[in-house]
């Protein structure tokens, strides 16, 4: 069974949905931070769309192609032309009791859907078959609160009152923190301020969601703005369970994050961000960083886990390292998350970090590599008459290890250190 190509490009498939609804009489437009991205000439990472249309006269349009996951709050997943396109009719909300979602809510007109939403920048409509009006962007942009202006300031401003749109949701506050980071704009001192005031509120809402803006925060070159930001906005202290950390000097200036490179992994990020709040770079501050977090931010369990690693990586290398047998150098050096340690040392101490790669190198070019693979398997052991047991192990850990310190370059070698080891 044949299926239809992919659109090229996610704005098709969005844009082909707005020709769909436009074409069965309703409006429609794309909405939020697609077209905060167009103007600013980023490239959207997905396209939605609004409509006066609701989630029942959507769906027959798309025969069979929709999903209504959000329908109660007017929202259908269309899919089309193989991307997923977020359909919602335009509406606003009710209360905010849970402070997450509205109790209810109302099908209205434009205007009204983009007074609901959080950010100025985030609140822009733009019809992509209407003549361009803003350089660079096809398609007329429809402004109603303001939000062109801000862009060009580079200004994030809550839509209306700033004290209303937390009390709805607080974690709109850390919402934020991320955008204005990772855009390099500034908060609007009116937001800021309301922002401040609701530091404490964070403490009311789900982890999980915490630990999902914290982690895309670290995920970004622009981590340590945020880091900064969520300081300067007092969000730190009930967002990331600080009473758990060792009493540690912080750093003022989040050094480690900020001299962190632009590719690093989310979770390089989380632990330069745990030694600049002042954890300890040792085995049991990464296992207490981790316990904290795992229940701070509901980090995964391997998410979790690298935490421990690479700070009991920078413990080794900031104290013994150096004075292992090569084996055990090697044996560490291949071990997860380490290479993401070297970065986190070399950043604390330049010098070090230095003398730690020159290490590597020549443990690189030394008998093999570091992780070479093994001359002697449990396979040629069991073959050799050696049955598993206590033995076993410790047989082919010492016949490896005589092989990454180059005592032994073949297997005959391997076999015969094996056969003296297994005599009683």
């Amino acid at each position: 069974m044949s299926t239809a190509p992919k659109a090229p490009h996610p704005r098709d498939a969005a844009l082909a949905t707005v020709q769909r609804l436009r074409a069965a009489g309703f409006a429609a437009v794309f909405a939020g931070g697609c077209v905060r991205d167009e103007l600013l000439g980023r490239e959207p990472d997905d396209y939605d769309v609004v409509t006066n249309a609701t989630p029942d006269q959507i769906a027959p349009l798309f025969q069979g192609r929709t999903s209504h996951v959000g329908a109660h709050f007017g929202v259908v997943i269309v899919r089309q032309g193989g991307w997923m396109v977020e359909v919602a009719t335009f509406r606003t909300d009710g209360s905010y009791s849970d402070r997450r979602r509205p109790d209810s809510i109302h099908f209205s007109t434009p205007q009204q859907d983009a007074l609901r939403r959080d950010f100025t920048v985030n609140a822009l409509f733009l019809d992509p078959l209407g003549p361009s009006n803003q350089p660079g962007v096809s398609g007329d942009v429809i402004d109603y609160v303001g939000g062109v202006a801000d862009l060009h300031a580079r200004l994030i401003r809550a839509v209306g009152d700033p004290d209303q749109r937390l009390a709805e949701d607080d974690l709109r506050a850390l919402r934020a923190v991320r955008l204005a980071a990772k855009l390099g704009f500034s908060i609007d001192p009116g937001t800021s301020e309301a922002i401040t005031r609701h530091a404490a509120s964070l403490a009311g809402i789900s982890r999980e969601r915490i630990g999902d803006e914290v982690c895309r925060m670290m995920a970004h070159p622009s981590r340590a703005t945020a880091a900064t930001l969520m300081r300067s906005l007092g969000l730190d202290a009930s967002a990331l369970a600080l009473d758990e950390f060792s009493c540690l000097p912080a750093s003022p200036d989040f050094e480690t994050l900020r001299k962190l490179s632009p590719q690093s992994h989310q979770d390089s990020g989380l632990a330069a961000y745990a030694l600049d709040l002042g954890a300890s770079p040792t085995a049991e501050g990464g296992i207490r960083v981790a316990a904290a977090w795992r229940t701070a931010l509901c980090i995964s369990n391997e998410e979790q886990a690298s935490l421990k690693y690479m700070l009991g990586h920078v413990h080794l290398m900031e104290t013994s390292f150096t004075s292992l047998t090569v084996a055990q150098q090697k044996r560490t050096a291949a071990k997860w998350r380490f290479s993401e340690a070297v970065e986190l040392v070399t950043i604390r101490d330049a010098e070090r970090g230095e003398r730690l790669r020159r290490v590597l190198d020549e443990l690189d070019q030394h008998a093999g590599g570091i992780t070479p693979p093994q001359l002697l398997t449990g396979d040629d052991l069991v073959a050799m008459g050696m049955p598993p047991g206590p033995m076993f192990k410790r047989v082919l850990d010492a016949v490896y290890d005589a092989q990454l310190e180059g005592r032994i370059t073949t297997p005959e070698d391997a076999a015969s250190l094996a056969r003296q080891l297994m005599k009683p």
